[in-house]
């Protein structure tokens, strides 16, 4: 696809930074360099991904704006399959924007979020599995997190899917002998009702098997909100601190120290947990705390995770009673803190409150316990699918409805060659399925979704 116009944006995040790029791409991309570029080496020709040195200048006043190291890209071999340019400059926000309106008055309009990548796309550089993964490289939080988005952007997951497209066009192309031809004619020539319904079955699998990665890949991608909750002075702002690994919440030995959120992402086992420390739930004393009390319950409610800190040095009070009610029906986990002191708590007791959930027992101070609380959130988020991770996952929402309609399509597909209907019943079927999957590389993507896709991306990618 070849567009007519040339878009350009800052590349680089926003802020200060040692080098800031601008990135352009489109027709105009070469003549733009030659406007506004000036080599520091005389006679020197802009070859295709190479780096120049120089300045670039003013159209209008030829004032130098910086010195800069640029590369041009010619198409199909770039990023968009576009001719594009690299303005590598100090990283200055004044300097960036100067350069970016000399690079808009010499013809290029500034891009859209996401549409360098959406170019890619369009001109069949990445599908559009590979695009979303872009985006998902730039904002993963955990190692995990980056490793299937690297692994999607290498395109693992558009060859698992192109492997069952193949297998469902092998089908498709029997039974379209099987409607060109009569029975006789294909008899012994390929196989029969039987083979295709074991062929149709193992790609249900497999099907099955892909859409059951994407509790993990959303967990991965997400991430899971655990907030941390409990009467005041029970040490919740110590376990924050002891779970993060360094002193974010001050801790004092005053009750409601803690007024507002204090919220920070920790990886465990690769999946992001947005630990927040709330306020100590408590009758307020003023309106200023009720406000407090109330925003915790309702972070409460919101929460993937729910860690009731208990003070396992004294006996349980009123306050601890509430929070235990008002938490039973929620993903929880009990843990009791203060096992460095002598214990007034025991587990027979929370075994009573908490019949479906195991009390864990720790030291905010010491650390003890801590790593089994990890394992403990980690089991509560993965559930029964931590012990078999997959290595081909899907991380969005589109990828697991596109599969199963492809899935109730081959299930349609099945029922008509078991009940002996038309091989023509079938083969439409197998269209349909064939047209679903699709949607996941992008093959058979409307507009709108691309559009809704690409306008979550970063506008200088």
């Amino acid at each position: 696809m070849t567009f007519a116009d040339t878009i350009a944006a800052i590349a680089t995040p926003p802020g200060i930074g040692g080098i800031g790029i601008i990135r352009i791409s489109g027709p105009k991309s070469e003549d733009i360099a030659r406007l506004l570029f000036r080599s520091s080496q005389p006679a020197v020709d802009l070859k295709s991904h190479h780096l120049c040195h120089g300045h670039v200048i003013s159209a209008t006043s030829d004032q130098i704006l910086d010195e800069v190291l640029i590369t041009l890209m010619k198409k199909p071999h770039s990023y968009t399959g576009e001719d594009v340019l690299e303005i590598h400059c100090h990283g200055s926000p004044l300097i960036l924007q100067a350069i970016l309106t000399e690079v808009s008055h010499a013809g290029a309009r500034l891009a859209e979020p996401g549409e360098f990548t959406k170019r890619a796309f369009l001109n069949n550089r990445i599908d559009l599995c590979q695009a979303e993964a872009v985006a998902d490289i730039i904002t993963a939080r955990t190692q995990r997190g980056l490793e299937i988005a690297l692994s999607q952007r290498k395109g693992d997951l558009s060859k698992k899917i192109e492997d069952l497209r193949q297998s469902l066009i092998d089908i498709l192309a029997v039974l379209e002998t099987a409607i060109d031809f009569t029975e006789a004619e294909v008899s012994g020539k390929h196989p029969g009702a039987g083979d295709i319904l074991n062929r149709i079955q193992s790609i249900l699998e497999d099907l099955q098997n892909l859409s059951s990665t994407y509790d993990e890949g959303k967990l991965v991608r997400k991430g899971v909100s655990a907030v941390i909750t409990g009467k005041p002075n029970v040490g919740k702002s110590s376990l924050l601190n002891r779970l993060l690994g360094e002193n974010r919440a001050i801790v004092t030995a005053i009750p409601g120290t803690t007024r507002d959120f204090i919220e920070e992402f920790i990886s465990i086992r690769g999946i992001p947990v947005k630990l927040t420390d709330t306020a100590g739930i408590r009758d307020p004393a003023n309106i200023i705390e009720k406000e407090g009390v109330d925003r915790v319950w309702e972070r409460l409610s919101l929460a993937d995770v729910v860690i009731t800190l208990f003070d396992g040095s004294s006996p349980l009070t009123a306050e601890d009673y509430e929070i235990i009610e008002k938490n039973i029906s929620r993903p929880i986990i009990p843990v009791i803190n203060k096992s460095d002191l002598e214990h007034i708590l025991n587990d027979q007791q929370f075994h009573d409150l908490f019949p479906r959930a195991k009390p864990h027992w720790i030291s905010a101070k010491t650390g003890d316990g801590i790593p089994a609380l990890k394992e403990a959130i980690y089991s509560m988020m993965m559930g029964h699918e931590q012990d078999h991770l997959a290595t081909v996952i899907i991380t969005q929402i589109r990828h697991k409805t596109a599969l199963e309609k492809t899935a109730a399509h081959l299930l349609q597909a099945r029922e008509s060659i078991a009940g002996g209907l038309s091989a023509e019943f079938a083969a439409f079927d197998i269209r349909e399925a064939l047209g679903s999957l699709g949607e996941i590389t992008g093959m058979t993507s409307a507009e709108e979704v691309l559009d809704r896709i690409f306008s979550t991306f970063c506008i200088g990618k």
